[in-house]
């Protein structure tokens, strides 16, 4: 098949993330049982309007933001291009409305809806008001009227009760959950550090709960004078700043490391060194931070959401409790301090991430798209 995949981000793009690595395992895969994908997506300062890597045809028009769906349905209408025997529309937010103008076998692929996310938007204010209002008043309106004849991938559970909520049957809703690249986690650990060190792995934004991340450790300063809190993940020249001035507000500078964007190899070892790993995020589509730090037998305390409750399992794994910074904290600092229960956590996690291999992941997908 000639497959055409349609997304908000693409490879190379400075803000890409998990859905990102996930598009491009599944990707791999398909490529491998002998499709041909091109992939539609947004610009960005230094990248080519077109090329090939790996094998996949990149187009890349308009921005990120709103500008790549419009730019998709003039492309598509009206430009050179092959004849594609399937569409596939990544919605993050806003879709690319593919219903409205694509005629051939089309696959809606979501991570996680947006919700209370749309009002954590960088837009100032009151101009922040715009998406706020506009994407919680339309974005369930859109899926239930545009692709209620549509049929969807998702990742988790928790996407999939959303989306029926919205109208979408349920056997038109398939599940298949990310898979982890195992290859960067150390083969024998080391020693975590000689102090708990507690990290925060992730886009350091505010829908990622980072404000309440640094809340939690303050508190956990407190009791815990000695502990480390990890910072892991790329960021704008704002929250950089922002991060700066709280950590002092708070008085936790001195026990705060910011890292910054890091490699997988680095990432891996910094989640092995790691006591625990805390998933404040206002919501996920599952959460794949949290398998990646649990491969490294790092165990999870997190907010019982959308996602991160998908890729928890609450009390074997991590701990999940209700969106408080305090909450957080306590269940960090009793976790620490109880050597057997961690232990047991900690194995835990690590059997339970190894169960979610790329292998079984892709090969559902190839079946999927094959059988549409």
């Amino acid at each position: 098949m000639n497959i055409l995949m349609l997304s908000w981000r693409g490879p190379g793009h400075p803000n890409n993330g998990g859905a990102e690595q996930v598009t491009i395992e599944h990707i791999k895969a398909w490529q491998k049982a002998g499709h041909s994908v091109w992939w539609f997506t947004s610009m960005y300062p230094g990248a080519n309007a077109t090329e090939t890597l790996d094998d996949i045809h990149i187009i890349r028009k308009g921005s990120a933001a709103f500008g790549v769906q419009l730019s998709a349905a003039i492309w598509y209408l009206f430009k050179q291009h092959p004849s594609f025997d399937l569409v596939i529309d990544q919605i993050h937010g806003l879709p690319f409305f593919t219903p409205l103008y694509v005629r051939t076998k089309k696959l809606a692929y979501i991570h996680e809806v947006a919700k209370e996310v749309w009002w954590m938007n960088p837009w100032p204010k009151p101009f922040n008001l715009i998406p706020g209002i506009f994407g919680s008043l339309f974005e369930s309106s859109i899926i239930r009227f545009v692709y209620r004849r549509i049929p969807f991938l998702t990742v988790s559970e928790s996407t999939k009760k959303d989306l029926m909520e919205w109208g979408i049957p349920q056997n038109a809703i398939t599940v298949i959950h990310n898979g982890t690249n195992f290859s960067d986690v150390p083969k024998t650990p080391g020693a975590k550090t000689s102090v708990p060190t507690i990290t925060f792995l992730g886009a350091v934004s505010k829908d990622k709960g980072i404000s309440d991340a640094l809340q939690a450790f303050s508190l956990i300063h407190k009791q815990e004078p000695t502990w480390k809190f990890w910072i892991v993940g790329k960021t704008d020249k704002e929250m950089k700043d922002f991060l700066k001035k709280e950590v002092i507000r708070l008085g936790i500078e001195k026990n705060t490391v910011y890292w910054g964007f890091v490699s997988n190899v680095k990432k891996f070892r910094l989640l092995a060194k790691s006591h625990v790993l805390v998933n404040p995020s206002v919501r996920e589509g599952w959460g794949l931070v949290n398998i990646e730090s649990n491969a490294c037998g790092t165990p999870v305390v997190g907010y019982d959401v959308a996602g991160t409750r998908d890729s928890v399992l609450d009390g074997v794994t991590g701990v999940l409790v209700k969106s408080s910074p305090e909450l957080l904290a306590h269940e960090v600092i009793s976790l620490c301090n109880d050597k057997k229960r961690y232990k047991k956590l900690s194995s835990n996690a690590k059997q339970w991430a190894h169960t979610f291999t790329w292998k079984e992941s892709s090969t559902k997908s190839l079946k999927l798209i094959e059988v549409l």
